[in-house]
């Protein structure tokens, strides 16, 4: 396994990046950090770090609205969300 991709491994084993990313698929309503921050109960600070670390890897991107950054997910972020999902489930049907 690559340095990045160890380190994108490592990242995405800690709840609140997990949580983030499987929040932002939901493209029912504008995301944008804020929103996200209260979702996963986080501070704004910390939702900010996180998310830059996603676009970093390609994972979102922000789309200026105005004053508020919208968030979307890219494909790649897509996919790695609904793994993410895949494995909450078999976490909460092992219970």
């Amino acid at each position: 396994m690559a340095t990045g991709s160890k380190k994108l491994f490592k990242y995405f084993l800690r709840e609140k990046p997990s949580k983030m990313l499987i929040k932002l698929r939901n493209q029912s309503k504008p995301r944008y950090p804020s929103l996200i921050a209260k979702e996963v109960d986080c501070t704004y600070a910390h939702t900010v770090r996180v998310l830059q670390e996603m676009e970093r890897y390609k994972l979102i991107t922000f789309k200026k609205d105005g004053r508020r950054k919208m968030i979307t997910l890219t494909k790649k972020g897509k996919e790695i969300s609904e793994v993410l999902v895949k494995l909450m489930n078999l976490f909460e049907s092992s219970r």
